[in-house]
């Protein structure tokens, strides 16, 4: 039951001691979701976006740019509003050209009301796509920002997004957020694998230097990894366990882990799904008395209006482009979010 925005009563089992009793709980969403090639329709020299502009293979033009905009802020205005009538508080993005289409998103209609903020740093990948953190400032204020660019050795000229670290106070809780888009499987999963193991260590680094600080540091790191929860980039690289009895010292809970063994995804490619979408959270977040933020719950979000409806891609997410052909859809990823859940003491 919502009580109002931001508060939600819950009653969480096993530790009431009456059946009687109830809390209350505020409640704050934070999500990821891959955009699928969010590009302005104007030419920029210092990166490959020629295949997005009007006379590009795509035929990218002002009325396509719009209808995607229009259909990517509809979604993200959707998410979790069952949990909370605010929505996301806070949403790692990818595959977005530039700040620009990061403002003309959060200025549409659906998202305007929510003054989202933007924390955004250009990226050297070759296609010119980068992260970002879009946050409520309702809910988030950020403290330090940083980018940080992975290095693949062997390879000097290797281009790809660099993860953004964001060190924030979540209603006057410090927290940090990680956002990556990981390497992708172009060439075969395997021969890419060395490329994902690289960006799986560059996060465990990252992660690993704040918890060397506070062990109890909250840290999310969440993005598009191109990789399963069982590949080794996340299971043994990122140390993420699918359990929380499996957890060990600095070990990351991949809440993730249990949906894709259940048969949940993200992303379809030739009828097999996989689950590349995830957020992974350190032992700070874990825990059952909920007086600070800890994990309650996670979920994909996949309402009937983010699935394709019919002819070869039938039930796969409705994406922008398929085959080459303009679907006029919404992203070829689904999103996803975790409830973040703490006690509200009179």
């Amino acid at each position: 039951m919502i009580l109002s925005a931001g508060v939600v009563l819950f009653l969480i089992a096993g530790t009431i001691p009456s059946a009687n009793a109830q809390k209350v709980f505020q409640s704050a969403l934070i999500g990821f979701y891959n955009q699928e090639n969010l590009f302005d329709t104007v030419n920029d020299p210092k990166i490959n976006d020629e295949e997005f502009l009007p006379d590009g293979i795509n035929h990218w033009n002002t009325a396509k740019y719009m209808r995607k905009l229009q259909h990517m802020s509809e979604a993200i205005s959707k998410i979790g509003l069952s949990v909370n009538p605010d929505g996301v508080a806070v949403l790692g993005i990818s595959e977005i050209e530039n700040r620009k289409v990061i403002e003309d998103l959060i200025s549409m209609p659906a998202l305007k009301d929510r003054h989202y903020q933007i924390v955004h740093y250009n990226s050297p990948d070759r296609r010119g796509v980068d992260v970002a953190l879009l946050y409520n400032p309702k809910y988030l204020k950020v403290l330090a920002t940083k980018s940080t660019r992975l290095y693949v050795k062997g390879m000097p000229n290797f281009r790809t997004r660099d993860q953004l670290l964001v060190e924030g106070s979540l209603l006057g809780e410090k927290i940090y957020f990680i956002v990556n888009h990981w390497p992708s499987r172009y060439g075969g999963e395997k021969r890419s694998r060395p490329l994902r193991d690289a960006a799986a260590a560059l996060s465990r680094h990252i992660s690993d230097s704040l918890m060397a600080i506070n062990p109890k540091a909250k840290i999310i790191v969440m993005g598009d990894l191109n990789d399963n929860p069982n590949n080794e980039s996340v299971l043994k690289i990122m140390k993420a366990v699918g359990s929380e009895k499996q957890m060990k010292g600095s070990d990351f809970f991949n809440p993730m882990y249990k949906l894709y063994k259940s048969g949940n995804g993200t992303t379809a490619w030739r009828d097999t799904w996989s689950l590349f979408d995830q957020i992974l959270l350190s032992p700070g977040l874990m825990g059952k008395n909920y007086s600070t933020w800890e994990y309650y719950k996670v979920e994909v979000f996949n309402k009937q209006f983010l699935v394709q409806k019919e002819g070869r891609y039938k039930g796969y997410p409705y994406r922008s482009f398929a085959g080459g052909a303009w679907m006029g859809g919404y992203s070829d990823h689904f999103p996803v979010y975790v409830v973040l859940i703490r006690e509200l003491r009179k």
